[in-house]
């Protein structure tokens, strides 16, 4: 079991090895998912985000199970295949912390269902708002991909937030992904549009 404390893992110097550097982002995005949505608190959920082991070299199949408790209890997490675990402390008020500051209306919320590689795609986005970085890290996992809840206004937001990033991208690959997933997005947009 991982037992960690998040502040140590926030201030990482320019030269700190990959490893810490992939674990804090590992923990960092534990903490978006535990916290993106109010509703789960007390209730373990998988979330879309994959298993960072690597037994026999291959990647885990598996997703982060999750449950948040009200502050300070730590966050608790664990994959749904193999024994990786953990905890997190000193989470509350850090810069992953995505609860919400104040009460929004939300309109009529949406099912999407998106492939891995999309969940992965809006992951990795650097400049969305809150509310987008909240939709993005509540996702559920769902057969062979996530699931995304989102209404139609939040659905047009991330689509911009997508299509903005892509648009001033400048590694190729990277630039097919985000299009792939500004494609997929828009297309579930077009669907809910058209009903």
């Amino acid at each position: 079991m991982l037992v960690s404390d998040l502040n140590h893992f926030l201030d990482l110097s320019d030269g700190a090895p990959a490893p810490a550097w992939r674990l804090a982002q590992h923990f960092g995005n534990i903490v978006r998912a535990a916290t993106a949505g109010d509703e789960r608190v007390g209730d373990w959920w998988t979330s879309a985000l994959p298993c960072r082991r690597r037994p026999g070299r291959r990647p885990c199949p598996g997703r982060i199970t999750i449950v948040r408790q009200q502050p300070p209890a730590p966050i608790q997490w664990r994959c749904n295949v193999c024994a990786d675990e953990g905890v997190i402390s000193n989470w509350e008020g850090s810069p992953y912390d995505l609860r919400r500051r104040r009460l929004t209306a939300v309109g009529t919320v949406n099912e999407i269902n998106i492939t891995d590689e999309v969940a992965t795609a809006l992951r990795e986005l650097m400049l969305l708002d809150p509310d987008c970085e909240r939709l993005v890290f509540s996702m559920h996992a769902h057969h062979g991909g996530a699931v995304l809840h989102a209404s139609e206004g939040d659905l047009e937001e991330l689509i911009g937030g997508v299509a903005a990033e892509a648009n001033h991208e400048t590694n190729r690959r990277r630039q097919r992904r985000l299009d792939s997933a500004f494609d997929a997005l828009n297309a579930a947009a077009q669907t809910l549009t058209g009903r």
